[in-house]
């Protein structure tokens, strides 16, 4: 569908050469003219669904709107221009690669432009879309600059009158795809407490600083080392940043245009305490199965009433008479239901055949869910306290009372707190051995073991 495309500023040739002679970054913006143009206009959404997986050239007579919301004034962008599809409440956001130094001098946050699509290449990384010239590397195109002498020739500004943009609140939790290259502002966040007295990047060198809001919810800041505040001190204090949002190696990122963009005049959060101990969560049984080492596990058991988040802890285990950690299961995402328990298991498809139903959480081999039975297993609380433990440090099991192999250790019913000390009372333990007082019987999946059944 055609439409006139009313009133578009185009920078005046002369200017691009004046501004390529340039020193000094402080003067006045080139002159413009007004520029009637005619085309078909597309969505930023549609022309994303242009891309078919690789980067591709753009053929038809097509143009796009879009709103600046990037500032190379301070240095922390070079040679990007991001631009979303509303000053306010954007749905979608892209970028434009381009060779022009200062071009804030040209393309002013809250600008509407026009961008004239043919001949540009369209190309996308890490879920953000981008536009531009042609790069090319071992046979493989990429998105690149596009040359100075033709940025002109695809870049219209419009003569509307300039309102600026409005940024999106965001909370760090919920960041998705959805909000990339768009202009987002972040309330109550402040910089990590390690990070606290640094400078916001390395001289010359692009570095990540971090943003933390109250839950401990973290979000990287890229800052770049050639920016005009790089030697500035990061601010102690909580407030909100806002800015670019991008991602890379699968991570969220906020790239600032300068320090008006983070306001941080409040005092820094109070500590959220979301980690505990408890004497509830315990071990209930470790198996080795004589007929099926894929059907091992271990059980964990919660004998309070209320639900306890697992946060900070983990499951270790210290191979033979090993002093030093062999393996470990972080714990932080789980949480055990009131009298609830937590299965886990190195094999969950082996294990799904053998029981009948799925382990809550599946883990590899040689963790501490594959035990021989030899091994000593221990529970570690958020304050890296050992809580719970089957077994002894430095102490081999075969022929002791801890040998659970080709068998199991369970618990006793009676035992409903766990214990940083072993103590073999306080289980039925069964072998092929009968060493120490444990029983020589061993134990054959599934008829021999119930986990989830105390």
């Amino acid at each position: 569908m055609n439409n006139n495309v009313n009133k578009y500023f185009v920078i005046m040739a002369i200017a691009i050469v004046l501004f390529s002679c340039v020193k000094n970054r402080e003067f006045d913006t080139p002159e413009i003219e007004c520029l009637d143009a005619d085309g078909t206009f597309i969505s930023i959404a549609d022309l994303k669904n242009k891309y078919n997986g690789e980067t591709t050239q753009i053929y038809e007579d097509l143009f796009l709107k879009g709103y600046v919301i990037s500032s190379d004034k301070e240095g922390n962008f070079f040679n990007t221009i991001y631009f979303q599809d509303n000053s306010s409440n954007p749905s979608e956001g892209m970028q434009i690669e381009l060779e022009l130094r200062d071009s804030h001098l040209f393309f002013d946050v809250g600008q509407q432009i026009v961008i004239k699509l043919k001949g540009l290449y369209l190309g996308e990384s890490n879920g953000a879309y981008k536009i531009g010239g042609v790069f090319t590397s071992f046979g493989k195109r990429s998105v690149g600059r596009l040359p100075k002498n033709v940025v002109f020739d695809h870049i219209l500004i419009s003569c509307d009158d300039n309102f600026g943009i409005e940024p999106t609140t965001a909370v760090i939790s919920e960041l998705n795809d959805g909000m990339l290259n768009t202009l987002i502002v972040l309330n109550n966040v402040e910089i990590k407490l390690e990070e606290l007295g640094e400078t916001f990047a390395t001289k010359e060198v692009e570095t990540l600083r971090t943003l933390v809001d109250c839950f401990d919810n973290e979000l990287l800041m890229l800052n770049s080392g050639y920016a005009d505040f790089q030697s500035e001190i990061l601010p102690d204090k909580m407030g909100s940043a806002t800015g670019l949002l991008t991602k890379d190696n699968n991570r969220y990122q906020l790239i600032i245009r300068s320090l008006k963009d983070l306001e941080f005049e409040q005092q820094r959060c109070v500590d959220y305490i979301d980690e505990f101990t408890s004497p509830s969560i315990l071990i209930t049984e470790i198996a080795d199965p004589n007929n099926n080492v894929g059907a091992r596990f271990v059980e964990l058991y919660n004998s309070a009433e209320e639900n306890m988040s697992l946060k900070g802890w983990s499951l270790k285990r210290y191979t033979n008479d090993n002093v030093e950690v062999s393996s470990s299961i972080d714990l932080s995402e789980y949480e055990i239901p009131g009298q609830g328990f937590l299965i886990i298991s190195p094999n969950a498809e082996e294990f799904n055949n053998i029981y009948g139903f799925n382990a809550d959480l599946s883990v590899g081999t040689n963790s501490p869910a594959d035990s021989n039975g030899d091994d000593t297993i221990v529970l570690v609380d958020p304050f890296d306290s050992i809580v719970d433990i089957f077994g002894v440090i430095g102490e081999d099991g075969s022929n002791t009372n801890h040998e659970f192999e080709d068998g199991r250790a369970v618990r006793k019913m009676e035992i409903e707190a766990n214990n940083a000390v072993f103590n073999s009372a306080e289980w039925f333990i069964y072998n092929d051995t009968g060493g120490a007082g444990t029983v020589n019987m061993p134990q054959n999946a599934p008829l021999d073991f119930n986990p989830g059944v105390r």
